[in-house]
């Protein structure tokens, strides 16, 4: 099975380049204006966001190269003439800062790829461990794309699954943008050499080595697939409502006998229906009402954002779930728990008294949430 999936539709060729951003690239002697040049590169913000993540594996990280790519372009704006498209040079820009700054960070593992899983869910779990730099998901809403077209959006989505991405990490720098390139961007070998400063057959070979390597750790096919199943709808509603309601046996049913659960930073993670039961039993859902459940998306995935009453009635920020829905079950849940991610999803950190929150009962596919 092949983890790559088919390059992202609704972009011009890496040699070419929007015609009407191109032309006045050209048409520009020199550096743009500084209300000019935020019009010809926001339109690029999300894909490179995107890009950069891949790679990275982090929000912040993803938008500070993000930032550096910015800044680098506007200093040698006037290197650009007829070389190459402004998207080209920017994604060629955005990997060489990518680049640079994994050689200064470790792989962005999930608990689950850092060993075998828990046997006693209803034991102590092992301490958090926040010097991991662990995976991030990404919202949908900062990555999505400009174009309405459908195929676009659903393989853009599949491009970004938090298994593939999470499966990316294990690959070595220069491999994992020789992949993202041929592989997701449909660059051609010959452009990734010329980017990466090597020869066709050192990318051919990079590349052959990176899918051989993804092979072994990548996900399943239904774990990468766009969902698009209209029960998926009714089974997120039924999850928030059964976590909500500290219903450990009605979340139970809804997932796959082989099903795994992780949360970072806690390393420990569990795998199969009846583990999973016995860890949210003992440590997560003990009373009802403990929990608001928001509905949200990661990843192209549906997620939820989690807040945990506190003694003043106040919901306090304390996870995202992240889900892998598959066969009308739940496969994978990935619950971050790390409150500084809400603010990416543009949520707050503290919710008001649960009276004045009132828990939307439809949970919205990724096309019906819009940004917040």
């Amino acid at each position: 099975m092949s983890a790559t999936a088919k390059p992202e539709p609704g972009k011009s060729p890496p040699g070419s380049g929007d015609a009407s951003l191109h032309h006045a690239v050209r048409g520009a002697a020199a550096r743009p204006s500084r209300e000019e040049f935020p019009r010809l590169t926001d339109p690029f913000r999300p894909e490179l966001l995107a890009h950069c993540y891949r790679m990275l594996g982090s929000i912040q990280d993803a938008e500070d190269q993000v930032q550096e790519t910015l800044v680098r372009a506007w200093r040698s704006f006037d290197q650009l003439q007829d070389r190459a498209s402004l998207r080209t040079w920017l994604y060629r820009i955005a990997t060489n800062t990518c680049l640079r700054a994994i050689e200064t960070r470790r792989r962005r593992p999930l608990p689950s790829g850092l060993g075998r899983p828990g046997e006693n869910p209803e034991g102590p779990l092992a301490a958090a461990m926040p010097e991991v730099p662990w995976l991030e998901p990404i919202p949908d809403m900062l990555t999505r794309p400009e174009t309405a077209d459908p195929a676009s959006v659903a393989i853009s989505r599949t491009n970004i699954r938090l298994a593939l991405i999470a499966a990316l990490q294990y690959l070595p720098a220069r491999q994992r943008a020789v992949l993202i390139l041929r592989d997701v961007l449909g660059w051609r070998a010959a452009e990734v050499a010329q980017l990466l400063g090597t020869t066709t057959a050192a990318v051919n070979s990079a590349l052959q080595r990176a899918r051989a390597r993804l092979e072994q750790v990548a996900p399943s096919e239904d774990e990468i697939r766009e969902p698009a199943d209209p029960g998926d709808l009714a089974l997120l509603n039924r999850y928030a409502t059964a976590f909500e309601n500290a219903d450990v046996t009605a979340l139970t049913e809804l997932l796959r006998n082989d099903a795994v659960f992780e949360m970072p930073p806690w390393p420990t993670w569990f795998t199969g229906r009846e583990q999973i039961r016995l860890v949210l039993q003992s440590h997560a859902l003990l009373r009802p009402g403990d929990f608001t459940v928001i509905p949200t998306a990661a990843n192209g995935q549906p997620a939820l954002a989690i807040y945990r009453r506190g003694q003043d009635g106040m919901r306090q920020a304390c996870a995202i779930q992240v889900l892998t829905l598959t066969a009308s079950r739940v496969a994978r849940i990935v619950a971050f728990r790390d409150p500084g991610l809400f603010a990416a999803f543009g949520l707050p950190a503290v919710l008001p008294a649960a009276s004045a929150v009132p828990l939307p009962r439809q949970v919205p596919s990724q096309a019906q949430i819009e940004p917040a």
